[in-house]
């Protein structure tokens, strides 16, 4: 038997507290470099052995065998060995998430972030929630879930990431549920950017859905004043321009200030942009006087990156539709080049 094979024989709940503690402190410190990440993950037991340690009744030992499970699953060329049925590793996140009375639903969640940026990842999280994606959205949007002080914010990167799968794209802009109508209030929580952030990214991909365009835009979903309040200031506008705003835009209060980080600001334009593939996104974009927003953003904005995307947008915008010549862009037969630019922006895993 190996150092590591016997080590691991130390992590079970029944285990002595003070042998159970020093071989879950030397397992820590074993994730902390690649060799011995490698080393914990080809030994049985080891994972599965940490994931029971999560109910232990010595939140210390619950903790810090968390620590170890997230070392593990933000090691990408571990990830296809920690997803192998024997560790019930997803299943085991997934349960402590649903629980309210668990202390490590924010680690749990962590953990799903890091499994789900891949695309077996994402794809063995969406088939171990058994097609009730609908459960942990309704988790997701209760703040006061878990009575135990868990957040639950990097609940948000597990469905940003897993909205990378089209089969997920499909569930959320099902008509029929009301997922996304849920999900878009975010795009201006204050209280965590890793929230708003995360569910932007994931409406940015619903966007690249050309097919439910109308249905983003319709009243049902109501997305376009959602995607422009966080890129609107304090600004007035006169009565003629302010008629034409969605009317969520149109009495902002005179402190209202713009979302701050600008890589959110970059998501939401490519959003906006993704929006004008299609006529009717354009034209109803028009009809709701997005470019007076546009242009005020332009004349604050700093970043040059946001900028490009913003400069794109409005350029768009003050086309006719004759000069565009097309319905929908992504049918348009483009040069290898500028379409290779273009699958850069697509919902990559």
């Amino acid at each position: 038997m190996t150092e590591i094979e016997e080590l691991s024989q130390f992590l079970a709940l029944d285990m002595r507290l003070d042998v159970k503690a020093l071989a879950l402190q030397q397992t820590l410190g074993l994730t902390g470099t690649t060799d011995g990440r490698h080393l914990l993950i080809n030994t049985p037991c080891i994972v599965k052995n940490l994931c029971q340690l999560l109910n232990d009744g010595q939140n210390s030992v619950a903790k810090d065998a968390s620590l170890a499970i997230i070392n593990l699953s933000a090691d990408e060329e571990i990830i296809p060995a920690l997803l192998a049925e024997a560790t019930n590793i997803v299943e085991h996140m997934l349960k402590i998430i649903s629980n309210p009375e668990h202390n490590l639903a924010d680690p749990a969640c962590m953990v799903l972030s890091n499994l789900t940026r891949s695309k077996l990842g994402s794809e063995k999280v969406f088939q171990s929630m058994e097609g009730n994606l609908d459960k942990y959205v309704d988790i997701f949007c209760q703040e006061k879930y878990n009575k135990k002080g868990a957040r639950l914010h990097y609940l948000a990167s597990v469905l940003s990431n897993l909205s990378q799968l089209p089969a997920v794209r499909s569930y959320i802009l099902d008509p029929s549920r009301s997922c996304l109508q849920r999900l878009v209030s975010f795009t201006d929580y204050k209280d965590s950017i890793s929230r708003r952030g995360a569910i932007l990214g994931l409406i940015k991909n619903c966007c690249f859905e050309t097919d439910h365009h109308e249905f983003l835009l319709s009243e049902a979903v109501d997305l376009l004043p959602k995607l422009l309040i966080p890129l609107a200031g304090p600004e007035e506008f006169d009565e003629e321009d302010n008629d034409k705003l969605p009317i969520d835009l149109q009495y902002l209060d005179e402190e209202k200030t713009r979302e701050p980080d600008a890589d959110i600001r970059k998501m939401l334009l490519e959003a906006l942009t993704q929006l004008c593939a299609t006529k009717f996104g354009r034209e109803y974009l028009r009809s709701k006087n997005t470019y007076v927003i546009l242009r005020e953003l332009h004349k604050w904005e700093k970043n040059e990156n946001v900028l490009v995307i913003l400069e794109h947008l409005v350029n768009i915008l003050i086309r006719f539709e004759h000069e565009i010549g097309h319905d929908n862009l992504k049918e348009v037969e483009i040069p290898d080049e500028i379409t290779e630019k273009l699958n850069a922006l697509e919902p990559a895993l």
